[in-house]
């Protein structure tokens, strides 16, 4: 059975990094850069501030320890235990991996620690500002997938490590969320 879900995601990883041009390789890396992100970050925390005001700050500290953990945990608990080849790192797929930038990440992939980052944050945020925003819930996810997506995309993760990062993220997020909502009725 594990054999048949690694072809699997094998066969994935390839249909998705094969569907690559010169256009969509500057987009993906663009997508797939931390930086590029800030002013998302901002427009988050505006609209934390705009719900929760003098509260917005601890949300967004609280969302940090989220993405923090999520990064960290994905490398100490799965990229370190499991050590999986990324696609780009791995020899059975040497020249079938379509590589942008000469860009390989890191040895390992699974968990995908963007993935978990970014679904940390959507997972988080979203849990404050859907009831206040009503295509938010949509918009916040369809980001996180579109940052994982670009993951695949340029050959640095399989579609698997994705999903284990996207769960291990909300997993995360959702553990912060209940601890900050618990000290919250402490006060």
């Amino acid at each position: 059975m594990i054999e048949i879900l690694k072809q699997i995601d094998t066969w994935l990883l390839l249909l998705i990094n094969g569907w690559h041009s010169p256009f969509f390789d500057s987009v993906m890396w663009a997508i797939s850069t931390k930086t590029v992100w800030i002013p998302l970050y901002l427009l988050l925390l505006y609209l934390l501030y705009s719900q929760y005001k003098k509260e917005a700050f601890l949300i967004f500290l609280s969302c940090i320890v989220a993405v923090a953990l999520a990064d960290s945990l994905s490398v100490a608990l799965f990229k370190d235990v499991f050590m999986r080849f990324r696609p780009s790192h791995n020899p059975s797929l040497e020249g079938m991996v379509h590589i942008v930038n000469n860009y390989k990440g890191g040895n390992y992939g699974f968990i995908s620690s963007h993935a978990a980052n970014t679904f940390a944050v959507a997972f988080f945020i979203n849990h404050f500002l859907k009831r206040s925003y009503s295509y938010f819930t949509y918009l916040i996810f369809s980001w996180a997938a579109l940052v994982c997506y670009s993951r695949i995309y340029l050959g640095v993760h399989y579609p698997g490590d994705i999903l284990g990062g996207a769960a291990f993220g909300s997993f995360i997020a959702f553990i912060i969320i209940k601890v900050y909502v618990y000290i919250k009725t402490l006060r």
